[in-house]
């Protein structure tokens, strides 16, 4: 039964809508899972990555899944069998955490155990709302330029207050070698 609801008298669950996942969400199969949550992100805008597995001790069955968005996670330079960095190659990854993980249960239903829906870049536009997607895409970005210049504004504070702290302890030392020079010159 895709998209049943665990646990109907808990309201934080979920909207319970069909349209979006939420915690508690109950799928037959993890194809299932996977096939809503790529058919959720593509009417969203974004596209999906299936990305880890958990598998059990016992029979080395899949036990958990986390789908996420194809931009998750950041490019790491890799290095091939003979220590020499790999041609450089354009990077979809932005650091993005939105994603669904779900797990079996002990009646082997997969179920939604955790979800995050906040994107850290903006969505495609979709064809139908082309003016409404717009306006989306750009609040999704200025809200992105607005947590990256607050990222930047606390590590310049921190910055400015380091070079300030290093140069008191400068003229500190400066103040300190000026009167060892003076105590010598008055011998």
């Amino acid at each position: 039964m895709i998209g049943s609801r665990a646990g109907e008298d808990t309201p934080e669950l979920g909207n319970g809508d069909g349209n979006e996942p939420y915690v508690g969400m109950e799928f037959d199969s993890e194809d299932a899972a996977k096939r809503f949550y790529d058919e959720y992100a593509r009417r969203v805008g974004f596209k999906m990555r299936i990305d880890q597995c958990r598998r059990s001790e016992v029979d080395k069955t899949i036990i958990s899944r986390r789908l996420s968005c194809n931009k998750e996670g950041y490019y790491t330079k890799s290095k091939n069998q003979f220590g020499q960095v790999r041609k450089q190659h354009t990077s979809s990854r932005q650091g993005c955490n939105a994603m669904m993980l779900a797990r079996v249960n002990k009646f082997g239903k997969w179920v939604v155990t955790r979800f995050e829906k906040e994107h850290t870049h903006p969505l495609a536009i979709s064809q139908g709302d082309c003016k409404e997607g717009k306006i989306q895409a750009l609040t999704a970005e200025l809200k992105l330029q607005d947590g990256l210049i607050k990222f930047y504004r606390e590590h310049l504070s921190t910055f400015l207050g380091d070079i300030e702290q290093q140069t008191q302890v400068l003229s500190a030392k400066i103040q300190v070698a000026v009167n060892n020079m003076r105590e010598l010159e008055t011998k």
